[in-house]
């Protein structure tokens, strides 16, 4: 859905606005049924596991991107896409690295609150126009404000669990022998 996502947002007007907020919409509930899905049926998998974080990363960080640089006013701040789409790389990276370690970390729940508060301020500043009374950009932004200081919660949050595993795992036994590294089975 990220290329139709970004076709769409090439363009301005509400009837494009719509589509885009369709297209997302589509992605964002495809997303939460794949997860519910897997959870339900003991199905998932760990490059599941590792994909489906990095496929919610694409599609907020493509919406995000697109919605900075369009023509139509008001805009996202560049600064604010600039700090959410730095910290999804941060992470990916760290999960890139923990899994070269042989530990797969999955998304926690404080990750998952930062994507549902990113989904709705999102799906908001994509329709961006006023309908029924209500300013969807400016709801879109007020949510955005809140995703974006979870968002950076979530990421040092996620940093500081992750080194402490890795530092863990890491250290030298007190009887001055090395253990095995048990990274695999931790993450699997």
């Amino acid at each position: 859905m990220v290329p139709v996502l970004v076709v769409l947002l090439l363009f301005t007007g509400p009837t494009a606005s719509w589509l885009a907020a369709g297209a997302f919409l589509i992605a964002t509930l495809s997303d939460y049924l794949d997860g519910y899905l897997a959870r339900s049926y003991g199905s998932g998998t760990v490059l599941g596991t590792f994909l489906d974080p990095l496929a919610d990363k694409l599609v907020v960080s493509a919406a995000l991107i697109m919605l900075a640089g369009m023509p139509r006013t008001p805009r996202v701040p560049a600064w604010m896409v600039a700090v959410i789409v730095g910290r999804e790389i941060m992470v990916t990276a760290l999960r890139a690295m923990a899994a070269s370690d042989g530990l797969v970390v999955g998304a926690e729940e404080l990750g998952k609150y930062k994507l549902t508060l990113q989904a709705m301020a999102l799906q908001a500043l994509l329709v961006h126009y006023t309908y029924w009374h209500v300013d969807f950009y400016a709801a879109g932004m007020f949510l955005l404000w809140i995703a974006m200081a979870v968002s950076i919660w979530s990421g040092a949050e996620y940093y500081l669990k992750l080194l402490a595993v890795l530092h863990i795992n890491d250290a030298p036994s007190t009887s001055g022998s090395q253990q095995p590294s048990n990274r695999a089975a931790t993450g699997r």
